[in-house]
């Protein structure tokens, strides 16, 4: 049944691109147009829903790469989200599509622009109307200012959207104007560089929601209140993660076009609480041992510029370290999802879906995802906390996929971006072999996971403390000494049992230990330098000062313009579909 706006809306005519006639109808929710002077089977439909048009304007105009303007009576121009499959991701390109109209007269032009501003007034009341932004000079190939200006700024014109530009000359400048200034009038906040700009903006925007409600974000058992202001990426940086899981493709127009046409994809955050009134915010990686070792050898040789991350990666794996600790984790119902799962979060998730109702569940406060006393931390859930000591090569804990084109499937390929937990990743010492395989893994389309080595929980938190006794001590210094002999191998009668027995141990409140799981130690004659005694956190590019760490997950926590990778098989489906095509033909 039609609602009463749908039919002030409709509007129906005959329309000419080119020198073809189409009959154009406008709804409530769609915008279509169908060849007339065909027969019945050959004719095209192609068919956009309102919530995806970008603008409408008077005349003959075009807007990228160069703006042009045919000031015409009778034309209309009607830019729109038109997709395409990208060789490079899974996921799909946007682009800004264009169709150019003819009618019969000015009168009715002038009708079909006004209800077509009508209905994308009606139907897309989240669009944003004006942003702050912040480019990144430096980032990447130091690109973001060209980027933004040729690339996203005409786009945001053409939408109706006032900008605030704001060039970075210093680290943390984003993040202390966002916690410092009036941010009154701003509907989100837009980062133009990489990972290390995005992660700015969301200690920046989390940090002034905490300041504004009145809560001590530096307390792990906290409960945080969700970010009013969506925060956009535009990619221009080296690695480009939290874009490339959240949006399937590296692409500024595709970024841009999310912004515009008001996409919210909700994202889970994880708390690090790494000292005294000390938290930072991660949603790709909190990682100890192998990726804490790279980032801090990486910043040695900042002068390769991108390339020290692969140059630092063989150093530190050339160097075979290892690191004794305990790791303890809450883990999260395993009825809802597993990493092991095999299942991937995309747009339309049913899993993440679910969270958000089991989320929102018995609160009282519409703002607020989690009841009072549903936090990991309240009183009753130590019992509930699982420790595992041995020693490591790797400890990582990520929020998502942590995909990227050099890693199409990411550190956790079943992670979901708003289930309100996170995935963590222990690797277990073993010979060099061995993680070299499990580093190769992640490169195609292989089981990471599927090694003796490596285990993998779903999360809700997690607590790391180094060996007691000084026992990291003296195992650092059985990392210089020279080969003994043995191969390193794997320890097979210490074999994981994966997340089954440490889940039953945890269940009784006991603690495992993994001495069977090290190897003998091994060092290269290229990078046979003291080993340190512990290593550091790369907590989303930033290296943690403190070794031990505690870290909780944030359903849904912070809002970007995104929605999430889109299957390519929609594209392929749309194509498919004539006169009778009730989805977007893209």
């Amino acid at each position: 049944m039609k609602t009463q706006m749908e039919t002030d809306l409709r509007l129906e005519s005959s329309l000419w691109v080119g020198n073809k006639r189409y009959l154009a109808v406008l709804t409530g929710w769609h915008l279509k147009w169908t060849e007339a002077d065909k027969k019945n089977r050959d004719k095209k439909t192609v068919s956009v829903p309102v919530a995806e048009v970008v603008g409408v304007e008077e005349g003959r105009v075009e807007v990228l790469p160069h703006k042009s303007v045919e000031d015409t009576d009778r034309d209309f121009t009607v830019f729109y989200v038109k997709r395409s499959n990208s060789r490079t991701s899974s996921g799909l390109l946007w682009r800004l599509g264009r169709t150019q109209f003819t009618c019969p007269s000015r009168v009715l032009r002038d009708q079909w622009t006004k209800h077509l501003r009508t209905a994308l007034k009606t139907h897309s009341p989240l669009r944003p109307h004006r942003l702050l932004v912040f480019i990144n000079p430096f980032g990447g190939k130091k690109k973001g200012r060209q980027i933004y200006h040729s690339l996203v700024a005409p786009v945001f014109e053409l939408a109706g959207i006032s900008s605030h530009v704001i060039v970075t000359e210093r680290a943390n400048q984003a993040r202390d104007h966002l916690l410092k200034k009036d941010l009154t009038g701003f509907d989100g906040v837009v980062c133009v560089g990489g990972d290390g700009m995005f992660s700015e903006v969301l200690q920046g925007v989390i940090g002034r929601t905490q300041q504004e409600a009145g809560l001590c974000e530096n307390d792990p058992a906290v409960t945080l209140q969700p970010c009013p202001l969506h925060i956009g990426i535009i990619p221009a940086g080296s690695t480009d993660c939290v874009c490339y899981a959240t949006v399937g493709v590296i692409d500024p127009v595709t970024s841009a076009l999310h912004v515009v046409i008001g996409d919210s994809q909700p994202l889970d955050v994880c708390s690090v609480h790494h000292g005294p009134g000390q938290v930072r915010y991660s949603v790709s990686l909190v990682g100890y041992g192998f990726y804490g070792d790279v980032l801090a050898e990486s910043e040695k040789h900042r002068w390769m510029g991108p390339f020290r991350y692969d140059y630092s990666g063989a150093v530190v794996f050339l160097s075979n370290r290892s690191y004794r600790g305990t790791v303890q984790y809450l883990p999260a119902d395993p009825l809802m999802s597993s990493p092991r799962d095999k299942t991937r979060c995309l747009s339309g998730c049913g899993v993440c879906a679910k969270s958000t109702e089991r989320l929102f569940t018995n609160s009282s406060d519409s703002g607020s995802l989690y009841s009072s006393n549903s936090g990991p931390f309240s009183n009753g859930s130590e019992d509930e906390w699982v420790s595992v000591d041995g020693r490591f090569k790797s400890v990582s804990l990520t929020c998502m996929s942590s995909s990227c084109a050099k890693s199409p499937l990411g550190l956790s390929p079943s992670a979901h971006l708003a289930d309100g937990t996170g995935d963590l990743i222990l690797v277990w010492d073993t010979n060099p072999l061995g993680f070299l395989a499990f580093l190769y893994r992640h490169t195609t389309d292989q089981d990471q996971f599927d090694l003796p080595f490596v285990e993998v929980h779903r999360v809700k938190a997690v607590r790391f403390a180094l060996a007691e006794g000084g026992e990291e001590a003296e195992d650092s210094e059985g990392l210089r000494g020279a080969v003994d002999g043995g191969d390193g191998a794997y320890v097979e009668s210490g074999s994981i049992a994966g997340s089954q027995q440490h889940l039953a141990a945890g269940a009784n409140g006991q603690t495992m230990t993994c001495e069977d799981k090290t190897t003998s130690p091994f060092t290269c004659g290229l990078c046979c330098r003291k080993a340190p005694a512990v290593s550091v956190w790369n907590c989303d590019g930033e290296i943690l000062p403190s070794p031990e760490i505690c870290c909780r997950i944030h359903g849904q926590l912070v809002r970007l313009y995104a929605r999430g990778i889109e299957d390519g098989t929609f594209l392929e489906d749309c194509t498919e579909e004539r006169e009778e095509c009730n989805r977007t033909c893209r």
